[in-house]
């Protein structure tokens, strides 16, 4: 069966950080490392090269693909700070009101800076999507 490509490594988390070129991203990156380390209780893990990612799931397609995968991450992108929440962000369980401004992706909601949304909404819809995740896949 198929792998996916991204894969969880034991490079240093901290050391991927600190070579963030821009200082607000960086800054901002640290940030999102404690505050999702603080809701998953997880230490962070780097998948592939640029990823970070909290706690881990296995999931099951009903095509027969299966892999693991981390509950919630976060990857500081050139254009902005890429969070990975959940595959589905229109489940009625992901509510973004009063989140600020951002932009969602296929499975990413996307922020140029934290002081862009209001990071309390972020961290329900965090626990949200982990919430969703755990009923699906336990």
């Amino acid at each position: 069966m198929k792998q996916n490509k991204t894969q969880k490594t034991n490079e240093s988390v901290r050391l991927f950080l600190s070579s963030v070129a821009e200082e607000q991203k960086r800054e901002d990156s640290y940030t999102l490392l404690n505050l999702m380390g603080e809701i998953t209780q997880a230490e962070p893990h780097l998948w592939g090269t640029s990823t970070i990612g909290f706690g881990e799931y296995h999931y099951k397609y009903k095509t027969g693909r299966e892999g693991d995968w981390f509950l919630t991450g976060f990857a500081p992108r050139k254009q902005a700070l890429a969070l990975y929440l959940m595959c589905d962000l229109s489940h009625d369980g992901l509510d973004f009101i009063g989140l600020g401004k951002y932009k969602l992706g296929k499975g990413c909601l996307y922020i140029k800076r934290l002081s862009d949304i209001d990071v309390e909404v972020l961290k329900r819809i965090i626990q949200n999507s982990i919430r969703i995740i755990e009923e699906k896949y336990s």
